[in-house]
């Protein structure tokens, strides 16, 4: 199965929160989930926020990035370049979704990604992303 995911789902995988047990639930079977390099940069923001919020220290930032590093290196996240008609998706879902969905850029950017890769599935623990993930085909509870 092809799966992509977003910053939401990936950092709970690593930044303990209320949807890390189902992001654990959803890894157990090991699938193969798509991430580029959008998602990590992404993730790095997300994980060192959490020092600028109070929630994380900045040694616990840092485990949980080598911990990303590491599973990269397992092999559980597969890297993925970002479509070349990324941005044209990217509009399209804009045009389509935005007045009735109230979608943003990066919202639009995550969905994108996974229409262009081909993926089966869009992980994703944002709501309005999940609303637009759903609007363009991806099934709701994937």
């Amino acid at each position: 199965m092809k799966i992509c995911a977003d910053s939401s789902f990936i950092a709970s995988k690593y930044v303990p929160g209320v949807h890390s047990a189902e992001a654990d639930r959803r890894m157990a079977a090991l699938p193969l989930v798509w991430i580029t390099a959008f998602i990590r940069a992404e993730l790095a923001h997300a994980v060192h926020y959490q020092c600028f919020r109070g929630r994380m220290t900045a040694a616990e930032a840092v485990l949980a990035w080598q911990g990303f590093e590491e599973d990269c290196v397992a092999g559980i996240w597969i890297p993925a370049d970002l479509p070349g008609r990324i941005w044209d998706t990217t509009v399209d879902l804009a045009r389509r979704f935005g007045p009735t969905l109230g979608v943003r850029t990066l919202d639009s950017l995550h969905v994108a990604c996974a229409l262009e890769l081909g993926a089966e599935q869009f992980w994703t623990f944002d709501e309005r992303q999940a609303r637009l993930a759903q609007a363009a085909g991806f099934d709701a509870a994937g």
